[in-house]
């Protein structure tokens, strides 16, 4: 039997990913759903807090650190690829905790980690300048504390948190790769205009592009404007509840079950998951 990969090894594995090329990283919100992603051939996976969230009957940005923790040591080692954490701001206020939470972090067997330059709990704003670019050097000091090869990934959330400008955009893009980030994103941008920008800007640093909604690209076409990496956020957790919604929806209202038709069998399901199974034994 195939021995399944060394946490290090899918840490090596991910920034080998980052080197060149194009890659998307879905997001699954359960361990199901990660690794049905993973049978479908992605090469790695990242957590969503929105999703994740959402499965448990909160507004994203509600869960406790100790509810993310366990979800991202389950979701690793559920999977044989790497997976990023969407760690929001830290889960701290102040630089020592935001510390101390990414060491936990990295401890769940991650293979990279995203910090933002916001407060959580659906504020808005971002945090000023100086203090966003001390706390990406203080997440890249941690990392570097535990001696574990772990990618950082510093997002700017201006374009998601009602401050879109590109130019400040820009400018803490620019800042981030110089304080140690190993990948930049920047959620929201749209245009190909705004994507070349925080791209200059990056200067080689592989950048995360979010397609959340559509927006028209192929992988392709992001691969051809030179993104390196791309993600959905909470969009394929969206499609589940969605489904589910109009689903029970038609029942509640109309009496029908229509919404049953055409769906995943029962059986197919088992046979998709028995191997993880059988794996195990």
């Amino acid at each position: 039997m195939t021995q399944p990969p060394t946490t290090a090894s899918k840490r090596d594995s991910f920034f080998q990913l980052h080197a060149a090329g194009c890659f998307v990283m879905p997001n699954p919100w359960s361990i199901g759903t990660a690794r049905c992603l993973e049978d479908l051939g992605f090469q790695a996976i990242a957590s969503t807090s929105s999703g994740h969230a959402h499965a448990n009957g909160l507004p994203d940005g509600a869960q406790s650190l100790e509810s993310v923790l366990a979800h991202l040591k389950e979701l690793a080692a559920a999977v044989n690829i790497p997976l990023n954490a969407d760690f929001e701001n830290g889960f701290s206020e102040d630089l020592e905790g935001m510390q101390e939470n990414i060491v936990r972090c990295v401890a769940t067997g991650v293979a990279g980690l995203s910090i933002e330059d916001t407060a959580q709990e659906g504020a808005s704003g971002l945090y000023d300048f100086e203090r966003a670019v001390t706390r990406i050097k203080a997440a890249r000091a941690a990392i570097d504390h535990t001696g574990h090869r772990v990618l950082l990934t510093a997002r700017t959330e201006g374009f998601v948190r009602g401050a879109p400008d590109i130019n400040e955009t820009v400018r803490r893009i620019k800042a981030y790769a110089d304080a140690g980030a190993d990948c930049l994103y920047a959620p929201g941008i749209t245009t190909k205009e705004d994507i070349n920008a925080v791209l200059q800007a990056a200067g080689g640093v592989a950048v995360n592009f979010l397609n959340a909604v559509p927006l028209g690209y192929t992988v392709d076409d992001l691969a051809r404007l030179g993104v390196r990496r791309i993600s959905v956020g909470g969009s394929l957790s969206r499609v589940a509840m969605d489904a589910f919604l109009h689903a029970a929806q038609d029942i509640a209202q109309e009496g029908s079950f229509e919404g049953f038709a055409h769906i995943t069998t029962n059986a197919d399901l088992n046979q998709r998951f028995q191997r993880h199974v059988d794996g195990a034994t």
